[in-house]
């Protein structure tokens, strides 16, 4: 490759030093990394030809490059992975699915501690449990808790100064009443640290003492009491049913794998506490399939832990620098953390199932995508070749017009991109110059409007020319379309859909074509359509509710145009106006106290 000056002296004054590097396209970063040694690692991006397509890909695009020097190569990779964060750089693994898991938090600085749901760990002296994959799971565990443990669910900021009134919770046994003063901070800490072992694992010494408080509770004939307790053991062994046993201690342990297809790559995270696997969560990494699979992993573990603690063991396949990574979780989580890279036994077992599960998910993941492509993409290939194109349609337009007999004539104009829907470029169109139910005409209008747009030289770079249009409807209503587009001097491929039988009409051609039923290609005009007539009946509905109140506050005396719309700019409907007393009529701009009482006698006079 050919290597530009500036670039060649800054490689001649790289430092043998640890530290990252930013490379950089146009002034934006688009790639960060780490180096032991910056001078040879950034050194070889320009003098190895023999890349994986996704680092040959980033290479031809740089133009300039920086460097942060570090002390030491664990301070590179924090610096890495916060410059990561902070840039979002194109070329770096980003977890896109980055969901911040659920925790159980208990803060144990509260005199009275509430047990609660965290969407993400915070720096503020409270315990945090878990994570756990999605609401639900974390959910049930704070439901099986409450039925375990005598546990406070209200706000209140205790001790009160004086006394509350004990809650129906108090009543059923489900919680202290420590609002009330019916038990000391000695007395609630205990059940806390209950709750506490529960959620680390200790679930043996939970289930045995509910089973004696059941027996001891129907024994003195408490039936009440014992089915309490009963719930309350079925609800236990049903969340351990839910999370498989895969190892007889109380492990803490996060399993990572990989797998790699040639062009793309999936990280698998099993989750394992207590020693059970409460959940895990695949995550795809595009374009990484060729890559190292070490380095791969280690920089999908350092996104992964950003925004996560990490468990006390950490299991993989191979990891660049485990004990650096050590060092780096350890200060992530505030406690000592291993990294393991098992080679036999059940560590290693663990990790191999959680390859077959990143497995599982890349084709998965691939047969998704085929699937997709086949409606989009695909659809898009298949309706060229019957519209008789020899491009490709990448961006078709749909539309259609609404009306109610001939009144609030609109237009709508959809875009599909490559097969999907574009929404952001969707327009709206009123119809000026057309009187009465006459679609044919309006339908020439809209697309008149649509292509004086491109000629405009202002809006010519906005409102490009489409690759094919759907106009909603048969011949009639293509003739129209084809006059507009005419007048403009454009030459745009476009096509009509009769709605009865599903016909294509093509403007030179006498007879209709039926697709078969099972067609992407219909599928995909179908979407078109219901899109461009979703769209436009909404704009209608909207310009006649309008209208409706309008019409509504017409007669009212001391409301003029002005007034009308202060009005409606303020509460944003009849109905939220009828809500509204004199007073807050007369905080609308311009209105005064006759005219508020006027319209409020309108709006109440049924």
């Amino acid at each position: 490759m050919i290597i530009s000056e500036p670039i060649k002296t800054k490689l001649a004054l790289l430092p043998d030093s640890p530290g990252c590097y930013l490379m950089k396209h146009q002034g934006q970063i688009i790639y960060v990394g780490k180096a032991v040694n910056l001078k040879n690692r950034v050194r070889s991006y320009f003098h190895t030809r023999e890349h994986t397509p996704k680092v040959a890909a980033m290479v031809a695009q740089v133009d300039d490059f920086d460097i942060l020097l570090c002390n030491t190569n664990l301070e590179a990779l924090t610096l890495e992975c916060n410059l990561i964060k902070l840039h979002q750089p194109h070329y770096n693994i980003l977890l896109k699915d980055d969901k911040h898991y659920p925790y159980v938090r208990i803060d144990r600085q509260e005199p009275f501690p509430r047990v609660t749901i965290a969407r993400r760990m915070q720096k503020d002296g409270a315990q945090y449990f878990g994570p756990y994959i999605g609401a639900a799971a974390v959910r049930d565990a704070l439901e099986v808790l409450r039925k375990a443990f005598p546990l406070r669910t209200c706000d209140k900021k205790l001790p009160l100064s004086r006394p509350a009134r004990p809650c129906v919770n108090h009543e059923i046994g489900r919680c202290l009443a420590p609002c009330a003063g019916k038990c000391t901070q000695e007395e609630y800490a205990r059940v806390i640290d209950g709750v506490v072992r529960f959620l680390n694992g200790n679930v043996q010494e939970i289930t045995d003492r509910l089973r004696q408080e059941m027996e001891a509770a129907s024994a003195a004939w408490d039936f009440e009491l014992a089915a309490q307790k009963r719930d309350a053991l079925k609800d236990i062994e049903g969340m351990l049913e839910r999370q498989r046993a895969i190892q007889t201690n109380d492990a803490q342990q996060d399993v990572l794998a990989l797998a790699q297809d040639g062009l793309d790559a999936m990280a698998q995270v099993l989750i394992i506490r207590g020693g059970r696997m409460i959940g895990g969560e695949s995550y795809a990494l595009p374009g990484e399939g060729s890559e190292d699979r070490e380095s791969v992993l280690t920089e999908f573990a350092l996104r992964y832990y950003a925004d996560r603690q990490p468990a006390k063991e950490i299991l993989a396949p191979l990891m660049e620098d485990p004990e650096t990574m050590q060092q780096l979780l350890r200060e992530k989580r505030g406690s000592a953390v291993t990294v393991t890279i098992p080679q036999r036994g059940e560590k290693r077992a663990m990790v191999l199932m959680a390859e077959r599960n990143a497995a599982d998910a890349l084709q998965k993941r691939n047969a998704r995508r085929q699937v997709h492509e086949e409606r989009t993409t695909g659809a898009c290939r298949e309706l060229a070749d019957v519209i008789g194109m020899q491009t490709f349609p990448h961006r078709i337009e749909g539309f259609d017009i609404s009306n109610t007999q001939g009144s609030l004539s609109v237009a709508s104009m959809v875009v599909f991109l490559d097969g999907e829907p574009a929404s952001r470029e969707y327009r709206h169109y009123r119809i000026k110059t057309v009187e009465g139910p006459n679609d044919f005409a309006s339908m020439k209008e809209v697309l008149s409007r649509r292509f004086a747009r491109t000629q405009r030289e202002e809006d010519s770079e906005r409102w490009v020319l489409p690759d094919l249009i759907l106009v909603d409807g048969g011949p009639q209503q293509l003739r129209f379309a084809r006059e507009a587009m005419a007048e403009y001097g454009a030459d745009v491929p476009m096509f009509g859909l009769a709605e009865r039988l599903e016909e294509i009409w093509l403007p030179d051609r006498e007879d209709s074509i039926i697709l078969d039923k099972r067609s992407p290609a219909l599928h995909l005009i179908q979407h078109i359509r219901d899109e461009a007539h979703r769209f436009a009946i909404t704009y209608h509905r909207s310009l006649r509710g309008k209208a409706q109140v309008h019409s509504s506050l017409e007669d009212i005396p001391g409301i003029g145009p002005a007034r009308r719309r202060a009005l409606l700019q303020y509460f944003g409907s009849i109905r939220k106006m009828k809500e509204a007393q004199p007073e807050d009529l007369l905080k609308v701009q311009g209105m005064t106290r006759p005219a508020a009482e006027a319209l409020y006698a309108a709006l109440h006079k049924d």
